[in-house]
């Protein structure tokens, strides 16, 4: 666990650099092509390098906000914090605020930059859906991500996602309401380009990336809610009924499907191809072998 939490920090710092340094490259290639115009290269590399540092910040509170989420306190749902508090004092962990998001489907995420400022979100499908012991399974395995600081790198990747979107947009409005002049009209179509291609690679850029770092961490997060509950069947209890009466999300984004427990998402070929989630019933399969072990 603890080389795990090492890694994500690290691994922080590197799509934070990596991210600057591909716009950056972008940045000088839109440059060159307009024309030696090298204010559109400076504007990308401070927008890359301030929405990076903006995203560190606000990352987890935007999470939040796409996904409807809607706090509660220890009177309005006593249930959904005394089995978040008794994990706490179980592993030392900071007591996390609690979200609830008001969607029939059972899924749950957690967010925040470290442990001192997270938060964990839960569906009231979730609560109707599962057992106590059950409950408590989701709820450690969402405590797992806090506690090896996968929330940290899920919610840097989230922000860049949304940062891709926004430069496309940027591109098109760019290409479309760009002022008249000489040799605008190159300048114009080749905005149009990099904005339509931008805006047809970005979802896919997204999926791979986030599939690449979240795959993994499922699992970890699932070995690490089965090591605090000493239960590793009722967390596959859980996997089972996500998988059993999971949906859609009826508030999905793409962009942020990555932090959800289950994926939020409508099943199809390109969600398949790019699922930032491992299959249930391989995570199920893990869970049962460590339970075997105890």
């Amino acid at each position: 666990m603890y080389s795990a939490i090492a890694r994500n920090k690290r691994n922080t710092w590197f799509i934070l650099i990596g991210f600057v340094l591909v716009l950056g490259l972008i940045g000088l290639l839109a440059g060159w092509l307009a024309g030696n115009n090298w204010w559109i290269t400076a504007f990308i590399l401070v927008f890359a390098a301030g929405y990076a540092t903006f995203q560190y910040f606000v990352a987890d509170r935007e999470a939040l906000a796409m996904a409807g989420a809607i706090p509660v306190s220890q009177a309005e749902a006593p249930r959904y914090y005394r089995l978040v508090e008794n994990l706490c004092i179980t592993t030392g962990t900071p007591m996390p605020k609690l979200y609830v998001v008001e969607d029939p489907a059972p899924n749950a995420f957690a967010t925040g930059r470290k442990p001192e400022e997270a938060a964990i979100t839960v569906t009231t499908g979730l609560f109707e859906t599962m057992t106590d012991r059950e409950l408590e399974g989701v709820l450690g395995h969402e405590l797992g991500h806090i506690r090896n600081y996968d929330i940290r790198v899920t919610l840097i990747v989230f922000g860049l996602v949304v940062a891709i979107g926004i430069l496309a947009d940027f591109f098109l409005r760019i290409a479309f309401f760009g002022g008249r002049g000489r040799g605008n009209g190159q300048a114009q179509l080749l905005f149009m380009i990099f904005g339509i291609v931008a805006a047809i690679v970005a979802p896919l850029l997204a999926g791979v990336v986030q599939a690449a770092i979240s795959r993994q961490r499922e699992y970890l997060a699932d070995a690490t809610s089965a090591m605090t509950t000493r239960d590793p069947d009722g967390l596959a209890s859980a996997l089972a009924k996500l998988q059993e009466y999971g949906r859609p999300l009826q508030k999905a984004n793409t962009s942020m499907a990555h932090l959800w427990i289950a994926n939020p998402l409508r099943p199809g070929g390109l969600a398949r191809l790019f699922s930032t989630h491992p299959p249930i019933p391989d995570r199920i399969a893990r869970l049962q072998k460590m339970g075997g072990e105890f």
